[in-house]
């Protein structure tokens, strides 16, 4: 499998001082990796680092990317955000401020798609609409028309990840994306992430406190620990066999008890959904 991510050496400093240092992880066709870690571990920081969004003052010190074989940074400003809204879905934490509170949410949903397809608005209206859904908002013809102001907490989620989808991205990037939804949504939600995967050979980053979503949704793990990756390891051996003392701090205070088989082989688990 081909990567579709590559990052080596990634430092990023905050006034001088490195927040995250020295990682470097990779993506490939297919696959989920889960980025876990303490808060404050630096975990936002450093998948922010991987599509060059590092938000100011924050600084790109050291490192390289290779994003579907290109180095994002050395693209021309358009390029990069052709690329990161067309061939990358991002779901960032708290998103009511990324949602323009002056645009209706489904408008803004519709505008990603026809700024990276050429349709006219019926048909990305149409699109959007089928997002909404599949994101399980109910009554999405309403909801298309609301503005953020008007959606729960929730709901302003599910349209951010509405909004990450709707261009079938190759490369899915998510930042606590469920960490706002009930369990019902949570898992519905994460099965869609895993099912766009896995249909279209796509590939994901998740970051997550959750140690049941990682057993059950991700392929491998990075632990991340004071702005370092401490720990990487495929499913199950993670939950089986790490010996690091951090890993074992998170599955020992992980909320959840996976049953064996589901630690075993996640992919059965994925394949009763």
């Amino acid at each position: 499998m081909s990567a579709l991510i590559d990052a080596r050496g990634i430092t990023v400093e905050y006034r001088a001082r490195p927040t995250v240092e020295d990682c470097s992880l990779s993506v490939a066709e297919g696959e989920i990796l889960g980025v876990v870690g303490r808060s404050g571990a630096g975990k936002s920081i450093l998948v922010r680092a991987l599509i060059d969004l590092v938000p100011p003052p924050g600084r790109f010190a050291a490192g390289d990317v290779q994003l579907f074989g290109q180095d994002l940074r050395a693209l021309a400003p358009a390029a990069a955000r052709r690329m990161r809204g067309n061939d990358v879905g991002v779901v960032v934490q708290n998103p009511r401020a990324h949602l323009n509170p002056l645009l209706r949410v489904g408008e803004q949903i519709a505008n990603v798609y026809r700024a990276h397809r050429d349709v006219k608005r019926p048909e990305a209206r149409a699109r959007a609409l089928a997002v909404l859904r599949d994101v399980g908002i109910p009554a999405p013809e309403r909801r298309f028309s609301a503005y953020p102001h008007e959606l729960s907490g929730g709901m302003a989620q599910r349209a951010m990840i509405a909004m990450a989808l709707v261009c079938e991205p190759r490369l899915l990037i998510a930042d606590e994306p469920t960490s706002g939804l009930d369990v019902t949504i949570q898992d519905q939600i994460l099965r869609l992430f895993r099912r766009s995967v896995d249909e279209r050979g796509a590939g994901g980053v998740l970051v997550t406190r959750d140690m049941g979503i990682v057993a059950r949704f991700c392929d491998r793990v990075a632990v991340m620990d004071d702005g370092r990756i401490v720990d990487t390891a495929g499913i199950p051996a993670f939950f089986t066999e790490s010996g690091h003392s951090i890993s074992r701090r998170l599955i020992a205070a992980a909320s959840f008890a996976a049953a064996p088989e589901e630690v075993a082989d996640p992919a059965a688990v994925r394949g009763a959904s």
